[in-house]
């Protein structure tokens, strides 16, 4: 865990910033620790979902495709559950 802190300024519209504060006010954080908590977690999913993508673009260029039959058998997965 990272522990060593810097300081950023981020401008937010007078809505979120007094939705900030009364979150805060609710949960007992700052402000500080909700946005810094928000921000990890948003950057966190955004390297997630670009890795995936990366991952399936090298995967669609050497040709990894499913087959007709194992979509056709996926399709019939979900349409037998309902």
């Amino acid at each position: 865990m990272e522990t060593t802190t810097t300081t950023m300024t981020v401008r937010l519209t007078e809505g979120v910033k007094q939705r900030l504060d009364r979150l805060a006010q609710t949960t007992a954080r700052s402000r500080s620790w909700l946005a810094a908590d928000a921000i990890a977690e948003y950057v966190k999913t955004q390297e997630w979902q670009i890795a995936e993508i990366e991952a399936g673009v090298r995967e669609a260029e050497a040709g990894e495709f499913a087959s007709t039959d194992e979509v056709a058998a996926v399709f019939a997965k979900w349409s037998d559950a309902r």
